[in-house]
């Protein structure tokens, strides 16, 4: 399901009884993150919530924030306009599995496979809402006559005032933060030599009215493009979009193989194509109906600038380093924009569920790798990359340690500082069994390895900045040729037919 804009998508979440609304003012700066974290603390991750009166600097700001969106496995499902996240990660396995038909029948069920990815190309249209209010910062705002559209939520009076990067309510989130951070947005950059696009998410801290940080990381896609552009000493163009469709900021934060461009993805699962508009000050392209562009550059010549510090997902705050200014050349906006954000610290926090749709999507390619992973899971308690527990239908020996290898190089895998290997028959998605069979199944010296790799920027543990040690533990039933020379136990388990009688009793049935 394609949502024209993200209040488009905050008002589904409205009528599918998923949303609070807070209508008193609550200040940007830290109010709104400690009101948030208390309602993603929440069993399944609470609602979502619409500050309609946010304000900054005691000022209502015109635009209304809507944060924790993503924050639950239902809210999820409802941004792909899915019933669940599996039913959509299936028909994309099942995609990937398409193979050259062989007969009528299977030249029709491909054709049907092949017609779910027709809109997934992005196409380029000339205008769109998000350039309803166009504030270039050489020239006076310019604000197109739209009709209001009939929504849920009433829009906020329009301010004929021109956004800048002071009157959008971007939240100051942790006590110790640097400042103000943007923290869903959607970075686009292009590789100046082969003129690929990367959509990715890199957080934004604001130095005042026309500057910000560009905190993209060492091993990401932008920092690569960043560097080619310093290599050449020429001005590099960026273009920071948010809000729009809510599978955005998902695809700029998917696994996606590099090259891959995330609006396909975001086309895919909207089952819509993108509708892409040039910038008004540079040649990237942004989504049409995105709430807010900031347009800008960022100039080789000029010194690093220290950002941070940042309260982030590891649950720590991460402190200041160096890295680009990027000089906002425009501002353009829908004129009833809606400020997407989330906040990000101890978990479980909003990213812990969109982070496990992730895993739930891409399964079907870690499994054309790895045909004997049956599930992986993300635990919240591992913010991400720092642990993995993976289950697989064991065949031969050492197989646990080949998928420890073969995943510690995928991707953003690089990043995971512990793996846990379990049987097929153990649940993943249950910490309490995964740790049950760690502890009964190993022997710490004969089922660990440590191997050294990448490391996450943001890891404050590390010795040295970016590199570091991982961890893998075999906690899998051991089989001849690992080592193991004793007979190995059977599980406990009660017959099935007492199970069954009791289970009678209980329910009051003869």
């Amino acid at each position: 399901m394609a949502f024209d804009s993200f209040r488009d998508f905050v008002n589904a979440l409205d009528r599918a009884g998923e949303l609070k609304r807070i209508s008193e003012p609550v200040a940007t700066e830290l109010e709104i993150t400690e009101i948030a974290d208390r309602e993603m603390k929440l069993p399944g991750g609470g609602k979502a919530l619409l500050f309609e009166k946010p304000t900054i600097n005691g000022v209502i700001s015109p635009f209304p924030v809507a944060i924790n969106t993503l924050g639950s496995h239902k809210r999820m499902a409802l941004s792909m306009g899915a019933e669940s996240v599996n039913e959509v990660a299936n028909e994309l396995g099942a995609l990937m599995k398409a193979k050259p038909p062989t007969s009528f029948k299977d030249a029709i069920k491909l054709l049907s496979l092949a017609l779910d990815l027709r809109h997934a190309k992005p196409k380029t249209v000339k205008s769109g809402s998000c350039k309803d209010v166009i504030h270039k910062y050489d020239a006076p705002a310019v604000s197109k006559s739209w009709p209001k559209a009939p929504d849920v939520i009433n829009p906020a009076s329009f301010n004929p005032q021109p956004p800048t990067l002071a009157n959008i309510p971007i939240l100051r989130c942790w006590p110790l933060d640097g400042g103000r951070f943007i923290t869903l947005p959607c970075v686009v950059t292009r590789d100046p030599d082969t003129g690929e696009r990367n959509l990715g998410m890199y957080r934004i801290q604001i130095y005042d009215d026309k500057t910000t940080g560009m905190h993209w990381q060492l091993q990401k896609v932008a920092a690569r493009h960043g560097r080619r552009y310093y290599e050449k000493g020429e001005r590099m163009p960026v273009a920071i979009f948010i809000g729009g469709d809510p599978m955005f900021p998902f695809a700029a934060t998917a696994p996606l193989p590099d090259g891959l461009d995330e609006f396909l993805l975001a086309g895919y699962l909207r089952k819509k194509s993108v509708e892409l508009v040039k910038c008004e000050t540079n040649d990237l392209e942004v989504p049409a109906n995105a709430d807010f562009v900031i347009e800008g550059y960022i100039d080789p010549t000029e010194p690093l600038r220290e950002e941070g510090p940042f309260g982030d997902h590891t649950g720590y705050y991460t402190l200041p380093e160096p890295y680009p200014v990027f000089h906002v050349t425009a501002i353009t906006h829908r004129k009833d924009a809606v400020y997407p954000a989330t906040i990000v610290g101890i978990p479980p926090m909003e990213d812990f569920y969109i982070g496990g749709a992730s895993v739930k999507l891409f399964l079907p390619i870690f499994k054309m790798n790895f045909p004997e992973i049956m599930d992986i899971a993300l635990p919240a308690e591992g913010v991400f990359h720092n642990l993995v527990f993976v289950s697989i239908k064991k065949t031969y020996p050492m197989q646990a340690y080949k998928i420890m290898h073969g995943l510690w190089g995928m991707g953003q895998m690089m990043f995971t500082k512990y793996i846990v290997v379990v049987d097929a028959d153990v649940n993943v998605h249950n910490t309490s069994e995964v740790l049950f069979h760690l502890t009964a199944n190993t022997d710490p010296q004969r089922d660990s390895i440590y191997t050294k790799g990448p490391s996450d920027v943001l890891d404050h543990a590390t010795s040295e900045i970016a590199s570091g040690s991982k961890m893998g533990f075999d906690a899998t039933k051991k089989i001849p040729g690992e080592g193991f020379k004793r007979a190995w136990p059977p599980l406990i388990k009660m017959d099935a037919a007492v199970k069954a009688k009791v289970q009678k009793l209980i329910d009051g049935k003869p």
